[in-house]
């Protein structure tokens, strides 16, 4: 097992660090549960939305934005939607509003770093390669649009991101991330994470080189499974 320590303790000890941003406003969890939408698509719109409006097309176009978020959302589950209403529009409009405005302001403690959008997560056997949601130089930035704090899977996914990097960066001579931003637009929540000091914390000590090898481990034998 590669985190043994990330249970309820440590993720309440991490949660306990999160800030927020000032002159954000949460999005209303009423506005939220009213809507008949999937809330994996609601916030798909707004990670849509968002991204436009970072790439410098401030303007709404949502008939696209639904196309596309349909497109991302059908490679977990059968995504369809048939009425998007006003409702749901402000929802995802508010939400992607929040998520700009904490992203810019991280960018500019950071100046002359640029900030990309799904940066490549390396694959290893049989996982697959993918994309996180963003980064910032040498912080991977994922954002979560949930109406709690963060979770233990949320650490997980993270951590297994980098350490995905970390065997690619070994064998390819490429950068890796050295913190982690977890975001939730939703709440106005933000938790800024040490790689390192997770690893160690949620692994009960054991170095990058060790917890690569053992991930390398695990799917070599899962890979023999089938």
């Amino acid at each position: 097992m590669l985190f043994p320590r990330l249970s309820g303790g440590l993720v309440a000890s991490m949660n306990r660090q999160a800030v927020s941003f000032e002159g954000i406003t949460p999005v209303r969890d009423e506005l939220v549960d009213q809507s008949k939408l999937q809330k994996a698509m609601l916030f798909e719109l707004a990670m849509v939305r968002a991204e436009h409006i970072l790439a410098g097309h401030p303007e709404s176009k949502w008939p696209e934005y639904i196309q596309i978020a349909v497109k991302r959302q059908s490679r977990h589950y059968d995504a369809k939607v048939r009425d998007v209403s006003e409702s749901d529009l402000e929802v995802a409009e508010h939400a992607a509003q929040n998520l700009v405005e904490m992203l810019r302001s991280v960018q500019a403690q950071h100046h002359g770093t640029q900030l990309e959008a799904s940066p490549v997560i390396p694959g290893m056997g049989w996982i697959a390669s993918g994309a996180g949601d963003f980064s910032l130089g040498k912080i991977l930035i994922e954002v979560k649009h949930t109406n709690r704090n963060f979770v233990s899977g949320d650490f997980r996914q993270v951590l297994i991101y980098w350490i995905l990097k970390y065997a690619d960066a070994i064998e390819n001579d490429v950068d890796v991330w050295s913190e982690c931003l977890l975001l939730n637009p939703r709440r106005n929540s933000a938790l800024f994470i040490n790689f390192d000091t997770l690893l160690q914390s949620a692994s009960g000590g054991s170095d990058r080189v060790e917890l690569c090898e053992l991930l390398r481990s695990i799917v070599g034998r899962e890979l023999e499974r089938r």
